[in-house]
């Protein structure tokens, strides 16, 4: 159980499950055996309409980023809007973009304002991840999934962007649920650690009772 104002963390080698796990909580995969909760619901009992009302209440950072190339950075940033708006504000959207202020802040938040009106493809994949990162920051979820969010980036930028995620979540009195592969940034950021080895759960502790010692142990474990 994830407690509201949470920051976890899920670890674990390549083919752990972490990615599966966010997945689930999303509503993109559908588990095998039991069920989660997210934000009282079952995602992989909800379809049509009920699962979008539940997608827009979580931002959610995908592995794979799921960014439209073509659209210019703005349109993509403003896709985390989309389940707030009707069908026409989103239409003419594409042809004037809307929220222009908000956009800008989020992106200055990442250091890609300058880059706002660039087609998506055109960027480097660490911008991309940032272009992605952004368009939760516009949603302001209840809830912060994210997958690999760092993944591209540089140990500077990616602990930046990890406080952001983390007071993204704290604004609303959210979570954050976060997959990540670098043992110190989930120390550092995360105030729980759960570990995953061939889909199973080994580990779940405070992270201020771990030490990078024993995430070593862990991995090791999991190689």
């Amino acid at each position: 159980m994830v407690g509201r104002g949470e920051r976890v963390a899920v670890v674990g080698p390549s083919g752990a499950g972490k990615s599966t796990l966010i997945g689930v909580l999303t509503g993109s995969v559908t588990p095998t055996a039991g069920a989660a909760q997210v934000l009282g619901a079952d995602p992989s009992a909800l379809s049509g309409r009920a699962l979008r009302r539940l997608r827009a209440r979580v931002g959610t950072v995908h592995q794979h980023l799921e960014l439209v190339g073509p659209l210019r950075v703005v349109h993509n940033v403003n896709a985390g809007r989309l389940a707030d708006w009707p069908a026409w504000r989103a239409a003419w959207s594409l042809l004037r973009p809307q929220g222009l202020p908000e956009v800008l802040d989020a992106l200055e938040r990442v250091d890609l304002a300058d880059r706002v009106f660039e087609r998506t493809e055109r960027l480097s994949g660490g911008q991309r991840q940032r272009v992605a990162v952004a368009r939760v920051l516009v949603q302001r979820p209840e809830l912060v999934l994210a997958d690999e969010p760092v993944s591209a980036l540089d140990p500077a930028l990616a602990g930046r962007v990890l406080a952001l995620l983390t007071e993204l979540a704290a604004e609303r009195g959210g979570a954050l649920v976060t997959a990540l592969h670098d043992p110190a940034l989930a120390l550092r950021h995360c105030d729980r650690v759960v570990g995953l080895v061939g889909g199973r759960l080994v580990l779940d502790a405070p992270a201020a009772s771990l030490s990078a010692a024993d995430l070593a142990d862990f991995y090791g474990v999991g190689a």
